[in-house]
Order: structure tokens, then C-alpha cells, then sequence
């Protein structure tokens, strides 16, 4: 065989088996992804409408939290919020509409506390979505429902599933044990929620 085409054919098998490596490794790399965003990796995938944009959308998002300074709470800021929520609860059964602005606002104090920018809407469901992508859809669901309620479109069983999905992502920035009850919208029945007034505590 001529010595030209031996090369031409070795270039050919070497550049095979480099773009067959790089096909895996993207495969792996998407299926870590899959494995640690969960449903956020189907919704950014549904916004991008492309796995490569995907990818890289997620890895930049979880690369920006790792430069983060995201702490657990003490063990006194954690029963501190624990109580304040279970006051939230409580309020709830006479004043609805109060009790899910303060529920709202109580998840961006313990976010702020654990060492999460308090920023955009948006920017915190990403913050989130890295460390705790089994109730972000709970925090998305909790707002939709609470933006409804400030147009005066929220009814009081509406609210009631806002302080459910509220409860999820709480209970999971402290750190609690999770109950099982009715998923948000869009996520599978595996996923983690907390009934509102029915945590552990």
C-alpha cells in the first residue's frame, strides 16, 4: 500500500476515533447534567430548544454559584426562620393573602442569610436551581401564583398551594426532612414538596 494513502487512512482513523471521544464525553456531560438539574434541565432545554446551549447554560449557572460564599445556617438562624414560618402558618388561616407575601418574603431572607444574591426573580430561581433543583419548580409555581394574587386573581385554595410550594423550598434552604404531598406543576410525583401546616419541624 502507498506509503501517502497509509497516512490519509491513519489521519482518517485518528480523526474518527477524536470526534467519536467528543461525542461520549458530550453525552456524559449532558447526562451528569440531566441527573443534577432534573426538570430545569427539561425547561432550559425547552427555552434553548438546543442540548449544546443547554449545556452550557447550566454549567455556567453552576459554576457561578460555586464562586458563591453559600453556608448552611447555624443552628440558631435555623430555628429562628422555623419559628417564623410556623407564625406564617398560623396566619395564614385568618389572613391568606398576607401570610403567602410573607412566606415570599421569608424564602428571600433565609436565601440571603445562606449567602444566595437576592436579585431578579429570575437570577434566584438559577441560584437555586444548582443546589436545590427537586423544589425550584415549587418556587416558580409559589411566585406565579403570588403575581396572580397582586392582580387580584389568586382564590384562597390558589394561595393555599402557594404556601405548599413555599413550604418545599423553605423547608429544604433549612435543611428539614421532606413529607411528601401534591407536586407543582410540571414536576414528577418523586419530586419533594411540603403541605403547608404539615412539615416537619
Amino acid at each position: 500500500m502507498d506509503i501517502q494513502l497509509m497516512w490519509i487512512i491513519g489521519a482518517a482513523v485518528v480523526a474518527a476515533v477524536v470526534v467519536l471521544a467528543l461525542v461520549v464525553a458530550r453525552g456524559r456531560r449532558t447526562a451528569r447534567l440531566r441527573q443534577r438539574f432534573g426538570p430545569e434541565y427539561d425547561r432550559t432545554l425547552r427555552e434553548t430548544g438546543d442540548v449544546r446551549k443547554t449545556d452550557a447554560a447550566l454549567q455556567a449557572r453552576a459554576a457561578r454559584v460555586e464562586r458563591l460564599q453559600i453556608r448552611p445556617l447555624s443552628a440558631e438562624d435555623a430555628q429562628r426562620f422555623s419559628e417564623r414560618w410556623r407564625l406564617v402558618q398560623a396566619q395564614f388561616v385568618d389572613d391568606p393573602k398576607a401570610a403567602v407575601t410573607e412566606a415570599d418574603r421569608l424564602v428571600g431572607e433565609v436565601m440571603h442569610t445562606r449567602g444566595y444574591p437576592v436579585g431578579a426573580f429570575e437570577q434566584r430561581v438559577e441560584d437555586i436551581s444548582v443546589d436545590h433543583p427537586d423544589v425550584v419548580m415549587n418556587y416558580r409555581a409559589a411566585r406565579s401564583i403570588a403575581e396572580a394574587h397582586a392582580r387580584g386573581e389568586a382564590t384562597t385554595e390558589d394561595l393555599r398551594q402557594a404556601m405548599v410550594h413555599y413550604r418545599a423550598l423553605y423547608a429544604e434552604l433549612l435543611g428539614q426532612a421532606p413529607v411528601r404531598t401534591e407536586p407543582a406543576p410540571g414536576q414528577q410525583p418523586a419530586e419533594r414538596t411540603f403541605a403547608a401546616g404539615r412539615g416537619r419541624r
